[in-house]
Order: structure tokens, then sequence, then C-alpha cells
């Protein structure tokens, strides 16, 4: 439209979240332990949030994103003042990291 002018530029590139080597073995000890503790499989699967884990796979470092909680941000009343987690679920997802850890620190 006549009279207005528009200029770009880029302040931040926020490259995705992608799976590297070595990953799958933080994914199974999780799921091995969530399916043992919480009585349900856990899926692998993307979600579109901004996440610094992002950087750490950048670097080629196996890295996965895992919360206690309902399975949704909707659910959950995700990122607002109001964000709700029962406390039994954090208990049980604490369990799960850290058997998890337990075995990957064994190999």
């Amino acid at each position: 439209m006549p009279g207005i002018h528009l200029s770009v530029r880029r302040i931040l590139l926020a490259r995705p979240f992608v799976p590297v080597p070595g990953q799958e073995k933080l994914v199974a000890a999780l799921q091995r332990h969530a399916r043992a503790i919480m009585g349900e499989d856990i899926p692998t699967n993307g979600v579109p949030i901004y996440t610094d884990a992002r950087l750490y796979t950048e670097q080629g470092i196996p890295t996965v994103l895992y919360g206690a909680g309902p399975h949704t941000l909707l659910e959950a009343n995700g990122h607002r003042a109001d964000e709700k987690l029962v406390l039994e679920d954090l208990r049980k997802a604490t369990q799960v990291i850290a058997l998890a850890l337990a075995d990957l620190l064994q190999a």
C-alpha cells in the first residue's frame, strides 16, 4: 500500500530440537521405567515448544524432554499463572528419572 514501508530482520534463529545418535538410550530407559512406575507407555513425539534443549542437540549431545503431570499443555494449564501438577505425578516422574539415570550410569 502506498506510504507503508516494511523492514524485516531476524533477531533469533531457533533451530528445531532434533534426534541425535545416542538419544535412543535415554528414551528407552525413560520408557522402561515409566511403564513400570506409571503403568503406561510414554510415546516419543515432538511438540511445538521453545526449549533450550535444542542447543544441546545442535552440539550432538543426546537430549530428551520428559516431564511430570498431565499429558497436554491444555490439561496442565501450562505456562500460565495457575499451571497445575498433581504431586503424586511429580513423585512418580522423579522415580522414573532417578531409575533411568541409575541404568545409564551403570553402563
